[in-house]
C-alpha cells in the first residue's frame, strides 16, 4: 500500500495473539511502517511487540490505560521519543459484554459506554492535536462494529457504544479535513478473536453465528487489519468520515 513505509503509528489494544489490534499492527509493520503496539496488559502487549521485532520490524510495545488522559500523554511522548512524530493512530481497544437489555446492569452498560466511548474519545483528541501541532497530513482509524448499524440481541450497550464510535468519526472527519488529517472507521462483523469467546467449541451458538452471515464464515483478524491498513494508507487518500463494513455481507440482508 502507498503512503505507510516509515510512517509512525500507533496502535491500542493490541496485547491479544489473536485480536485485530495484533493483526493491524503486524499489517502496518509488514507495509513499512513503524508501530507503537499498546494495552492495559503491559506483559503481552510487550511480548506482542517482541515477535514483531524478532521478524525485523521496528515495533515497541507500551503499557497503556486508554481512559487515562495522562497514559495518553505517555505514549504519545515515548513515541516521539522512540520514532519521531505521529502519523496514524488506530483505535482498536473496547471491552464487550452482551446481555439482553432487561437483564443487563446498570455497572455493564455503564462500563461499555464508558470505556469504549472514552478510549475512542481521547485517542481521537490527543491523535488531532498532535497532527495539528506537527503539521503532519495523518490518519485515524477508529475500530467501530457492524452492530453500530445491524441490530442484534444482546448487544445494546456495545452496539450503543460503538455507534458513539461512528459518528464521533464523522464529525472529527468534518472537522480535520482542513488539516489533511482523515478520520474513518472500521466495522467488523462477527470475527475469529479472544473477544468472541469460546463461541468456535459451542456448537449450537456458532450454528446461529454463522446463519446471519452469508458468507458462512467468521472473519479473520488479518482481513479486519488489512481494511485498516488501507484506510491508514495513501491509497485511501480520498476517503474522509467514511465507515468501511468487513463483515461477510451480514449488514447487507
Amino acid at each position: 500500500m502507498r503512503g505507510l513505509q516509515d510512517k509512525v503509528a500507533i496502535v491500542t489494544g493490541a496485547a491479544s495473539p489473536i485480536g485485530i489490534g495484533f493483526a493491524t499492527a503486524k499489517r502496518l509493520a509488514e507495509e513499512g511502517a513503524r508501530v507503537v503496539l499498546t494495552d492495559i496488559n503491559h506483559i503481552d502487549v510487550e511480548e506482542r511487540a517482541a515477535e514483531l521485532q524478532r521478524a525485523g520490524y521496528r515495533a515497541i510495545g507500551l503499557a497503556h490505560d486508554a481512559v487515562d488522559e495522562a497514559s495518553w500523554e505517555d505514549v504519545l511522548q515515548a513515541t516521539r521519543r522512540e520514532f519521531g512524530p505521529l502519523d496514524i493512530l488506530v483505535n482498536n481497544a473496547a471491552v464487550c459484554i452482551l446481555a439482553h437489555v432487561v437483564d443487563m446492569a446498570l455497572a455493564d452498560w455503564r462500563r461499555q459506554l464508558d470505556i469504549n466511548g472514552v478510549i475512542t474519545f481521547l485517542g481521537c483528541r490527543m491523535a488531532a492535536r498532535e497532527l495539528r501541532s506537527s503539521g503532519r497530513k495523518g490518519a485515524i482509524v477508529n475500530v467501530a462494529s457492524v452492530t453500530s448499524m445491524v441490530a442484534g440481541e444482546t448487544s445494546a450497550a456495545y452496539a450503543a457504544s460503538k455507534g458513539a464510535v461512528a459518528m464521533l468519526t464523522k464529525v472529527l472527519a468534518i472537522e480535520s479535513a482542513q488539516y489533511g488529517i482523515r478520520v474513518n472507521s472500521v466495522h467488523p462483523g462477527w470475527t475469529k478473536t479472544a473477544m468472541l469467546g469460546d463461541s468456535d467449541d459451542a456448537e449450537a451458538q456458532t450454528a446461529e453465528i454463522l446463519s446471519k452471515i452469508p458468507a458462512g464464515r467468521l472473519g479473520q483478524p488479518s482481513e479486519i487489519a488489512a481494511a485498516i491498513a488501507f484506510l491508514a494508507s495513501d491509497d485511501a487518500a480520498f476517503c474522509n468520515g467514511t465507515a468501511l463494513v468487513v463483515d461477510g455481507g451480514q449488514s447487507a440482508q
